[in-house]
């Protein structure tokens, strides 16, 4: 069991989890998890981390189908420019090897920007803290959960 679903379940929230074969060849985690499980890649969503200019480590989750604007998540975080963090800052604030990091669970919690465009769905995916598992669960009870707040973060 992951800190992601300790604390869903721990919080009360109403979840599914979702277990496919994950290749380890694969490239591209969040498009791997919706083609296995046969979802719509505009309703599973990847968590990646940036640093902004200040050094502060934010959380971005977008579709798995779109690309992260550096720009607007900057501009969404109150910060002025934003880079990837480095893989090693990543796993060790988050507590999760890429390609299973979760926006839930996490070590230490950070600012989180969820895409506005999980609004549009009842429920959408998110990594379950490893590779080859995915949570559904409600945006609002993601944004709950995580403190985030709603922005259009993708390009």
């Amino acid at each position: 069991m992951t800190p992601a679903i300790v604390l869903a379940r721990k919080q009360g929230v109403t979840h599914c989890l979702h277990e496919y074969g994950h290749d380890s060849a694969s490239e591209s985690y969040g498009t791997e998890a919706a083609e296995k499980l046969g979802l719509d890649p505009d309703r599973v969503f990847k968590t990646l981390v940036v640093e902004l200019d200040s050094s502060e480590l934010v959380v971005g989750v977008v579709p798995v189908s779109a690309m992260l604007s550096m720009k607007l998540i900057a501009r969404a975080a109150a910060g002025k420019k934003a880079v990837m963090a480095d893989r090693q800052k990543v796993q060790g604030t988050t507590g999760y090897v890429l390609g299973g990091v979760s926006p839930l669970g996490q070590k230490k919690s950070l600012k989180t920007i969820i895409d506005d465009s999980a609004r549009a769905f009842d429920t959408v995916f998110v990594s379950a803290g490893r590779r080859g598992l995915e949570i559904e669960l409600a945006p609002a009870d993601l944004a709950a959960l995580t403190g985030a707040v709603f922005a259009h973060i993708r390009s």
